[in-house]
């Protein structure tokens, strides 16, 4: 019964509440999902906006950045399929770099494959 007096009082859990107890409404016919494993097209305007940051350690001439001995490597002209690999691998955590991790968490698969169009594009 408290638990009951809880789930009124809150406004979001009142909502959950009612909405769990009404009948489902009909429903529209299901759109076409899309096709499962089709890559995306990415927008290279777009991967441009979304590298500004990329720039603070991948922009930096002879690619080292502050750490004397880290080697960063060049994202510039890689192909697409290896540059959206990577930014899964760092997304899924199965590429381990805690400053690549947690940029690539940010990004959703759109932002990846925009990303890999302009980087692949680049020719230094």
């Amino acid at each position: 019964m408290l638990a009951a007096c809880f789930v009124l009082a809150s406004p979001v859990l009142r909502a959950s509440a009612l909405e769990a107890a009404a009948p489902a409404a009909p429903t529209a016919p299901a759109a076409a999902a899309p096709a499962a494993n089709v890559p995306l097209v990415g927008n290279a305007e777009t991967g441009r906006q979304l590298t500004y940051t990329c720039q603070g350690c991948h922009g930096v001439d002879g690619y080292r950045n502050v750490y004397p001995h880290y080697h960063v490597p060049k994202i510039g002209g890689q192909s697409p399929e290896y540059l959206v690999n990577a930014l899964h691998e760092y997304k899924r955590g199965t590429r381990r770099h805690p400053t690549m991790q947690a940029q690539a968490q940010s990004f959703t698969d759109q932002d990846i494959a925009d990303i890999a169009a302009f980087l692949s594009e680049l020719t230094k």
